[in-house]
């Protein structure tokens, strides 16, 4: 899927646009906090407002700690796909089963679907036990906030 960190932000709704018009499955939107990662990206102000340029679903990446502070305002900015990051998150299996039981603002007939992230230096096997409840899996290549 292309991820949105490589556009122009000046010309984000253009370009958003644009990949709406190309064959893929959805959109990648890396969000960042300065915190998880050392950059800063988006927030749910901007998801909302690029929501209306595409009818592809959004896989919101949420490189950010704390998550289960933050998902219902990502999902309520037009989010259908958050990903979270093993490593943010000491409850993982509750915050997935949390992120589950929201309908999808987008589409009414469906809920909200998961994925989950591991850093490069994170074993696989740290899945093993909730890749079941998964829909998305993300093994990054690169450390977290730098595009790979």
């Amino acid at each position: 899927a292309p991820s949105i960190l490589s556009a122009d932000f000046a010309k984000l709704g253009e370009e958003v646009k644009r990949i709406d018009g190309l064959n893929v499955d959805y959109i990648h939107i890396d969000v960042m906090d300065g915190n998880f990662v050392p950059k800063i990206t988006i927030g749910p102000d901007v998801i909302s407002a690029i929501r209306k340029y595409s009818s592809l679903p959004f896989d919101v990446h949420l490189m950010i700690n704390s998550p289960q502070n933050h998902v219902e305002r990502f999902i309520n900015a037009g989010a259908d796909i958050i990903t979270i990051h093993t490593e943010t998150e000491v409850h993982l299996e509750r915050l997935i089963k949390k992120i589950r039981s929201y309908k999808n603002i987008n589409n009414e007939k469906k809920m909200i679907e998961v994925g989950v992230s591991i850093v490069p230096s994170t074993s696989p096997s740290v899945l093993e036990y909730i890749i079941d409840e998964l829909d998305i899996i993300l093994i990054m290549t690169v450390n977290p906030g730098f595009g790979g």
